[in-house]
Formats: structure tokens, C-alpha cells, sequence
């Protein structure tokens, strides 16, 4: 293989199309952070195509992103959505179209990045048939995800399964967290190599306007305090807790209190379910008055809102890593967030934010009245914020680090296909 070819990698999102619109039918985090590294793996001179499942007839085959980026959807099943949790039987199908494309097109991979245990699961049977290095990102774990759902999906079996081959079997896995490190090894697998490599956001377009015009921009006063949400409809992002804590809120009635609870699909039925009962408990809390739900925001709207709000609130029952929280403090926006899995490393406790426990209202409304009450405080959390999402959390921070991350790997001997089979 020459010095070319080595310069050709695979990303996979099976179910997470990176050149989807935010805010669709299963669009959300993993879709941002396989379309960001890519962009920032090409620009530093890798070739990369990113492979996904085509979700409808009239989606083109291939969109590019740049001269060296690329997403390239393939058939499998029928060309409509189809829920995450039962994608895994056309899994070995999306294999299939991966390699016809790639015969097709006579292009030689080095390295496949898989996203997700769906993609986990192509990548490792890619391996079986080719010489080609695997890493891997989660995402999400089964293990701790299936903690916190009343009801354990049939194909939670296979999920677990796959995750620990994974962790065992791939050349690396990049966790997000040193917690979620810490739950790979105590909950998955102690075999295996694990590197740290933290997600990313852009750092120039979370800082494209301040607050003064941002709410100038979306309409709110100058004494208006805002707390704002983002993310999907889904009982475990804690939006329950939320609102509840807004309701028990002692600024209540002396304030112009406004909550913003942004994001979600348009058309996602699982998403709409959620949100329609959170629309139905803040009725019966009192609170339609200063809830507002604006829908998915794209665009340069979306920077707005995180530079209007006092505070940014991620309530969330087990997040990995949690985009929200660097966009917001990005934007110079304080973030109050639930002390669990990687927003204990992107959230500094008293430096960029405050961490309050799960579930805990009376907790998250002492944090957010704290933040809103004390205007110095919100000032000096929001500005260290910045700060420390510039240093760490880069696009291109971590495209670099991916990108020494991958120069390693390639240097060391293929897997002979026996070795990979074991």
C-alpha cells in the first residue's frame, strides 16, 4: 500500500447521517461529531468518506463536504427512518453496500473509525474480510444506558455483546471522558486499549455575537433572565427535572423569568411523545406563561440563544459526554448540569459552572436561582467558560489528536485476518 493510500479513512455512522439537519429524527451529537472530525481530518490532509444509511429515496448517494470529505449513503432495508434499535438486522446488508461501493469506486481504506455499536459491529466484520485498523467511539454504553430505562429492549442482548468485542477486539477505542473510561473498564471489559480524546465544538461560530444583540436578535429585555435548554425529547436528557425546578423557582413572580426548552425533531414520533408530555406537566405546574418551546434550532439561531441565556441547564440522567455543554460555555454561557458521566469533565465545578445531582430538583433550583441572582457570578463563570472550552475542546484540537492517534496506529503491524477471527 503506498504513502497515498494510507492517507484514506473510513468513518462509519450507521444510524447518525453527518450530513443530516440537526434536529431530525435521530440527529443529534454522534451526526456533529463524525461531519466535525471529518471536515478537520480532511483539512489536515487526510481523504475521508463517511458512510451512513440512507434514510430516503430522495437523499443524493453522495454529498461532499470538501475536496477530501465526504458523506456516501448506502441501501439498507427500505430507503425510509427506521428507529436506532432496529437497524441492527440490516447491518450485515450496509456491510455488503460498503464494500461494493469500495470495489466500485477502487478505493483502499487503512483505517475505519466506527461509531456506535452499529457501527462497531460493521467495522468488526469489515476486519474479517479485509486488513484494515479499527477504532472505535461509543457514544453511548449499553451498560450504563439500560441502568437507567424501566424497560430493557430485546435487543439489548446483542448490544452488550458487540460492545464488549469492541473494547476487546478494535485497535483502539477513543473514550470521550475519564468517566467514560472509568465505566468501559467496570462495567464492559478490562481488556482492550483505551485513549482519552474528548469531543469538540466550534469555537468561532459559539462566539458569533454577544449578548447584548443576541437578545436583541430573539426579543428579550435586558432584565429578562433566561434559562435555556437544548437537546432532544427523551426522558433520560431530565427535561421532567427541569421543569419542575423551574417551577419551585424563588424567583418566581419577581422576576421576568423565561425558560426555553429548544431542540427536538420535527416529525420524530418517540421525540414528540416526550415533548407533548412535557408540555402537558409544565400546564399543570403554572408555567405556560414563561415556557416557550421554539423547536429545532439551526443556523446561526442556535449560537443566539446560547449567548442570550443566563444559563444553560443540562439535567440529564446519563449523558457520555454532552455537546450542549461546551456550545454554551463556548458562547460565554454558564452551565448547570447533572453531576454524571462526562459532564463531570467538560463542567468545572465552580469555574465554568455549577453540577448538582440527577433527578434532584430542589438541587438544580438552588443552582440555577444562584446563577441568576447573582449577575457577578454569572459573569465571571460564563467568561472562565470560554476560556476553558478554547483550551480544550477545539474541533481542531481534537482533529489533531485523532490525527496522531491514527499516524501511530498505522505504523504498527496489520492484524493478520486469523488474529482478528480469534
Amino acid at each position: 500500500m503506498n504513502s497515498t493510500s494510507k492517507k484514506h479513512i473510513a468513518l462509519i455512522s450507521v444510524h447518525g447521517d453527518p450530513a443530516m439537519e440537526i434536529g431530525k429524527e435521530e440527529a443529534g451529537g454522534q451526526n456533529v461529531y463524525v461531519r466535525q472530525v471529518g471536515e478537520a481530518l480532511a483539512a489536515q490532509g487526510w481523504y475521508v468518506d463517511m458512510f451512513t444509511r440512507k434514510t430516503s429515496a430522495g437523499q443524493p448517494k453522495i454529498v461532499e463536504h470538501s475536496t477530501r470529505c465526504r458523506t456516501v449513503r448506502l441501501t439498507a432495508g427500505s430507503e425510509e427512518f427506521i428507529p436506532r434499535q432496529e437497524i441492527f438486522e440490516y447491518c450485515n446488508e450496509f456491510l455488503a453496500q460498503l464494500l461494493k461501493f469500495q470495489a466500485y469506486s477502487g478505493g483502499q481504506y487503512s483505517l475505519v473509525h466506527t461509531n456506535y455499536w452499529l457501527s462497531a459491529w460493521v467495522g468488526m466484520a469489515w476486519q474479517k474480510r479485509q486488513s484494515i485498523k479499527q477504532v472505535h467511539t461509543y457514544h453511548s454504553l449499553g451498560a450504563v444506558k439500560y441502568k437507567s430505562v424501566p424497560t430493557i429492549p430485546m435487543i439489548a442482548g446483542t448490544r452488550l455483546g458487540v460492545e464488549k468485542a469492541v473494547l476487546e477486539r478494535a485497535d483502539r477505542i477513543v473514550a470521550t471522558s475519564p468517566q467514560e473510561k472509568e465505566h468501559m473498564r467496570s462495567l464492559v471489559s478490562s481488556k482492550g486499549k483505551i485513549d482519552i480524546i474528548p469531543c469538540g465544538t466550534d469555537i468561532r461560530r459559539f462566539s458569533s455575537i454577544n449578548r447584548y444583540e443576541a437578545r436583541q436578535q430573539l426579543g428579550f429585555n435586558p432584565e429578562d433572565k433566561v434559562i435555556l435548554y437544548v437537546g432532544r425529547f427523551d426522558e433520560r436528557k431530565g427535561i421532567e427535572t427541569l421543569v419542575r425546578a423551574v417551577s419551585c423557582s424563588q424567583l418566581r413572580g419577581k422576576t421576568n423569568l423565561k425558560l426555553i426548552i429548544a431542540g427536538g425533531s420535527r416529525t420524530g414520533k418517540s421525540d414528540g411523545i416526550e415533548r407533548n408530555r412535557i408540555k402537558r406537566l409544565v400546564a399543570e405546574l403554572g408555567i405556560i406563561e414563561i415556557t416557550s418551546f421554539p423547536g429545532c434550532l439551526i443556523g446561526n439561531i442556535l449560537p443566539a440563544h446560547y449567548a442570550a441565556a443566563d444559563v444553560c441547564v443540562v439535567p440529564s440522567y446519563y449523558e457520555p459526554f454532552g455537546l450542549v455543554a461546551i456550545e454554551a460555555m463556548a458562547s460565554g454561557t454558564p452551565v448547570v448540569a447533572s453531576k454524571v458521566g462526562g459532564l463531570q469533565y467538560t463542567v468545572v465545578p465552580e469555574e465554568t459552572g455549577l453540577l448538582v445531582p440527577p433527578k434532584n430538583e430542589l438541587a438544580l433550583t438552588a443552582a440555577i436561582d444562584n446563577i441568576l441572582s447573582n449577575p457577578d457570578l454569572r459573569n465571571k463563570l460564563g467568561f472562565r467558560a470560554r476560556g476553558w472550552v478554547e483550551n480544550k475542546f477545539s474541533w481542531q484540537r481534537v482533529a489533531h489528536r485523532l490525527n496522531n492517534l491514527y499516524t501511530d496506529l498505522l505504523r504498527e503491524p496489520v492484524k493478520t485476518l486469523e488474529q482478528v477471527s480469534a
